[in-house]
């Protein structure tokens, strides 16, 4: 059984080997990790977490968001066990009913290029009005 949890408290250790699990694990720039995490832990507006029922973290979707119109999905992962089993988007659907609903929060977010296809059976659509600027400093990595 699988249980969802809001606003859950992550500690960094937690987190990181929940990281170790997942593909989300390559997302993050290796400049100072484990600061950044400990921020991106404590800063986040939302959270949605999942959990087997042996308590092990096997879910996570972040966002930031103003509960009135927009929501960016910072962070999506699912451990690589519990793949394709309707996780992710029971994340996806349920940050954005606890931001505020389908009827007024636009999600928007960055995919990494092996998660499009997912996010559009999400009923996400590409465009090519986003605009962003990268920080200077992002060496890729990915955490083991």
């Amino acid at each position: 059984m699988i249980t969802y949890h809001i606003n859950e408290n992550l500690t960094f250790e937690e987190y990181y080997n929940f990281l170790r699990r997942t593909d989300l694990g390559s997302q993050y720039p290796m400049q100072r990790f484990e600061e950044r995490i400990k921020k991106l832990l404590k800063n986040r507006s939302i959270a949605i977490t999942a959990r087997n029922n042996e308590n092990l973290l096997i879910g996570v979707c972040f966002g930031l968001t103003d509960f009135t119109y927009f929501l960016f999905l910072t962070d999506l992962g699912v451990d690589r066990a519990y793949e394709k089993r309707g996780i992710g988007n029971e994340l996806v659907e349920r940050i954005q009913k606890e931001s505020g609903g389908e009827d007024d929060i636009c999600v928007i977010t960055l995919s990494h290029e092996n998660a499009i296809d997912f996010y559009k059976k999400c009923g996400y659509k590409t465009g090519s009005d986003l605009l962003w600027k990268p920080c200077k400093v992002w060496k890729n990595f990915k955490v083991t």
